[in-house]
């Protein structure tokens, strides 16, 4: 393997990873299984997948593309180098809108292509739940489809040409009408096989399994389409010709309600009558699990009743009437035959947003309700029959379950029969793994008989590639094996797919991994340390780039490592070892780690619930132990003391931070301005003005920043709330702990959770405060640090937002606020806290801001700021801290150059300055500046 790494080295431009952690986070994909590569190559151009191959070919190593890593049946995990097209080769080379066609490279994600053809008035038809992190060449690997397949068909319907390297190291072109050296041999091959061809294929047109030998035989040979769906084993794509449609104009969303699975899929028949886009069902199952998650339970407050099931019926049109004229006849026809209990009506992109955004999280929010070690498996998750079969079809496959205990949720494209059914499985079990074979072999059946297809847009990999030739049958079977040996006569194309592939139960993820040796943790984990890493299913939606929070280093690097995913999978490895203490120490892991900026998007945004915040902080707790404390994180966790000194000493105190030999000697970003402390500061502010004497008692948490760097916002908050009849306590004595949390310090986080929660319990009433990281500790981290103690969850339960408490008392005429302000006209732009959308969300904040009379409130979608509390005075990452805020942040503000900035987390305020020269208020200090006299 040094051989072949250090050949690879010599020959290419891209980088080349083999070291033990790279090869680890390579070793799976969303799927069951789990297989070590030799290594990992990140081409850069052509000539780097040309160079691979020949390497490869060399050492009689086999080569494996990738794009994303969402495949769910095993394509993209196997033994030899994986080729990941999605750091480097992701670039959109050109869109020719007359053409309607684009020019991409394999590791081009769909969203971005989307966004690219928006200006033009197109998009790529497949459209897949995961298009923000699915990669074009992985879409052709595995002849993708989605929602809208019912109109635009599958990914093979609109792959123009492809530009490719074989299995030699040689290139070609395929397309229609271009010649190639396979011609001759595959046209005899399909000549010897006629009967076969026409007999072996099921009649269903949605399906992705074999090779598509009738491709051939129906029509001029276009080498392009046959290898779509032929998952990188014949060869390897390196830039694509596709085609694009035209986008439709306006959407509408009919969501029916039902009293069970059958209901729904029954009213399926008269959806199709309409002429929808898409036509998608979930269970239950799904709706029970999106209510637990903060990123999803908006969707519980759209629905009537409880519904067992629900219909999500799409229809576009070049006009609004269009569409909703079409909903209205679905309206008609579901009446007249009593189809459902009830029809929401989503017409607007607001309404649907909610919608949409549970229909794609399907997969992830039932891999989270996973039990222990028992988890939903896709196995059987992908079939396909005719629709107006489809009850008839999934009563028996829920027989099938049912007879071997199994439970499973469904979802799915009901407009084109495709069930995605999840049976829950323990894969360390071996009777669980017998029983799911049984399941597969029977489910198998089952497709046969109904004239189906066993798989429909995911593909076989590892887990139904064994079956084809029952599906098949031999003579059809031996042809695809012919296909594989002119293609790839030497098995260097990611053998063990498709044909002659190993047995579905072999190459498991689960019993690979050793039993978890006992470790001793600071922070508690439900089951333990690796249980909360190996929630990950690695579903991918960490890869996601342009909406939402996660992973803000991963949208700025592309890099897997970077990914919330590749750093769940690195603490896997770490704690999967002999010494699992002593391996959270290792450089390498830490280095996974470095960009973790502790944000916690993960926590919300992640359908699993990955804590990354809480993973980080405890390996660095760990690794403490083995090496000490940095000077640095010694100084950052002692945060309160210092600026507490600071503000007594200032503005002398200010001086040192201008120092360039003071920054060095913390490691700190010489072009990062520090916060300046404030002589005038909370505590003394409080202390000398007169206190109300009546009202019902809150206690405002005084935290480091607001008490000593930034007193005006805390003096906004406890002055409205005064206003509006409380009598505000101040709890300024106690740090909360937060910055040690962040460096690891994690006994001396837990000592001073332990004051805090003690000094907060003698209080009554609400607590609230203006910084959210501080806040939302007392709800989060305190829970995990100090289990167990009542005080504690009591103390908990009484945290609220102030945001809640001042926009009640507006509402109920205790504040008023004046109708000719500042803010009349203006627009607000809201950038939240990542803590605070984590834990709570931004929709309080909204709601106050909201009450601001004449302003028009806009929450940014822009993601993480990039400071992260100290992150962003770190040196070396500071400039990662910028590409961060550069991302969206910055440039959604500098477009709204007249609009007022407001931003609920002090690092959000110095990094919108430092980044763009804008003045960041807190919502509390706007409405404060509304406030009339007379309240």
């Amino acid at each position: 393997m040094n051989e072949l790494a250090e050949a690879l080295r010599r020959s290419l431009d891209g980088e080349v990873a083999f070291d033990s952690y790279t090869r680890h986070l390579f070793s799976r994909d969303a799927s069951m299984y789990s297989i070590m590569p030799a290594g990992v190559v990140f081409p850069r151009h052509a000539d780097d997948v040309v160079a691979t191959v020949t390497v490869a070919r060399e050492h009689e190593v086999p080569v494996l593309a990738r794009g994303g890593g969402t495949s769910l049946a095993g394509q993209t995990v196997g033994p030899g180098v994986v080729l990941d097209f999605s750091r480097h080769m992701n670039r959109i080379l050109s869109i020719d809108a007359e053409a309607g066609t684009a020019h991409v490279q394999p590791g081009v994600v769909q969203d971005d292509l989307n966004r690219a053809a928006l200006p033009h008035g197109l998009m790529f038809g497949p459209d897949t739940s995961t298009s923000n992190r699915a990669t074009i060449g992985g879409m052709i690997g595995n002849n993708s489809a989605g929602s809208g397949s019912v109109r635009y068909g599958m990914t093979i319907d609109h792959v123009r040409s492809l530009d490719v390297v074989l299995s030699d190291a040689s290139t070609a072109s395929f397309g229609p009408g271009i010649a190639s050296k396979f011609d001759e041999e595959l046209s005899a091959l399909v000549a010897a096989n006629q009967s076969a061809i026409a007999g072996g294929f099921p009649k269903f047109w949605r399906r992705a399994g074999g090779y598509r030998l009738d491709r051939l035989a129906d029509g001029p040979f276009d080498l392009a389409k046959f290898v779509v769906g032929s998952e990188g084993t014949l060869v390897v794509a390196t830039s694509a010709v596709v085609g694009l449609v035209g986008k439709p104009k306006h959407t509408v969303i009919a969501v029916g309600h039902f009293a069970s699975i059958e209901a729904a899929i029954a009213a399926t028949d008269d959806a199709l009558a309409c002429s929808p886009s898409a036509v998608e069902l979930i269970d239950r199952t799904i709706l029970d699990l999106s209510r637990q998650k903060l990123e999803y339970r908006r969707l519980a407050s759209f629905l009537e009743g409880d519904p067992e099931a629900l219909l999500f019926v799409t229809f576009t049109g070049d006009t609004q009437a269009e569409a909703v004229a079409l909903m209205d006849k679905l309206n008609a026809l579901w009446s007249k035959h009593s189809h459902g209990y009830h029809t929401l009506r989503a017409e607007t992109p607001a309404q649907q947003g909610a919608l949409l955004k549970v229909r794609k999280a399907g997969l992830g929010l039932l891999m989270a309700s996973s039990e222990g070690s028992r988890r939903p498996q896709a196995f059987v998750e992908d079939t396909a029959v005719d629709p107006a079969r489809l009850i008839e079809y999934s009563t028996r496959f829920k027989e099938i379950l049912t007879r071997h205990g199994m439970k499973a949720g469904f979802y799915g494209h009901a407009s084109v029969g495709c069930l995605h059914v999840r049976p829950f499985v323990d894969l360390t079990n071996p009777d669980e793994v017998a029983a799911m074979r049984a399941v597969a072999e029977e489910v198998r059946d089952l497709v046969v008989e109904f004239g189906g297809a066993n798989s429909s847009e995911h593909g076989d990999g590892l887990a139904r590639s064994e079956f084809n030739r029952t599906l098949f049958g031999d003579a059809l079977y031996e042809a695809m094996r012919q296909v594989k040996r002119i293609f790839d006569p030497d098995g260097v194309m990611n053998p063990g797919k498709i044909v002659d592939s190993p047995s579905m139960t072999s190459n498991l993820r689960d019993p690979a991994l050793p039993p978890a040796k006992p470790l001793q943790t600071h922070l508690t984990f439900l089951g333990d340390m690796r249980s909360a890493a190996d929630r990950c299913m690695n579903i991918g939606l960490c890869r996601k780039s342009e909406t939402g929070v996660m992973c803000p280093s991963y949208m700025a690097t592309r890099n897997e490592e970077d990914s919330t995913r590749g750093r769940a999978n690195a603490l896997v490895k770490a704690l999967s070892s002999p010494d699992p203490a002593a391996a959270l120490g290792d450089s390498r892991l830490h280095e996974v780690l470095d960009l973790c900026l502790m944000c916690k998007a993960c926590k919300s945004e992640c359908p699993l619930g990955v804590d990354m915040a809480a993973l980080k902080s405890e390996t660095l707790a760990q690794k403490h132990a083995q090496t000490g404390v940095p000077m640095r994180s010694r100084f950052f966790g002692a945060i309160r003391t210092l600026n507490r000194l600071g503000s007594a000493t200032a503005p002398v105190s200010n001086l040192p931070g201008r120092s360039r030999f003071f920054r060095k000697l913390l490691g700190l970003a010489p072009a990062r301005p520090l916060p300046r402390f404030n002589r005038q500061n909370l505590i003394r502010w409080f202390s000398k003005r007169p206190a109300a004497q009546s009202g019902s008692a809150v206690t405002f948490l005084a935290d480091s920043f607001t008490t000593f760097t930034e007193p005006g916002v805390g003096k906004a908050a406890i002055s409205l709330l005064e206003k509006a009849g409380w009598q505000v306590r101040l709890e300024s004595s106690a740090c909360c702990g937060r910055a040690g949390i962040s460096k690891g310090l994690l006994d001396d986080a837990k000592r001073k959770a332990s004051v805090l929660t003690s000094r907060l319990a003698t209080g009554s009433g609400p607590i609230v405060g203006c910084e959210p990281s501080c806040l939302y500790t007392l709800q989060d981290e305190y829970l995990s640090l100090l289990p167990g103690d009542s005080t504690v969850g009591e103390v908990a339960s009484r945290v609220r937002q102030v945001e809640e408490l001042l926009t009640e008392a507006i509402d109920s005429g205790k504040l008023v606020l004046a109708q000719d302000s500042w803010l009349n006209g203006k627009e607000i732009l809201l950038h939240g806290h990542c803590h605070q959308k984590a834990e709570v969300g931004t929709a309080a904040t909204l709601e106050l801001l909201r009450r601001i009379p004449g302003a028009k409130v806009t929450e940014l979608d822009a993601g993480c700021c990039g400071m992260a509390g100290s992150f962003g005075f770190e040196a070396e990452h500071y400039d990662i801290s910028i590409q961060v805020g550069e991302d969206r942040l910055f440039p959604a503000i500098r477009a709204a150059d007249s609009a007022v900035v407001a931003a609920t987390g002090v690092s959000c305020r110095q990094q919108i300055k430092h980044g763009t020269s804008r003045t960041a208020l807190h919502p509390v200090e706007l409405i404060a500046s509304c406030v009339t006299e007379a309240t």
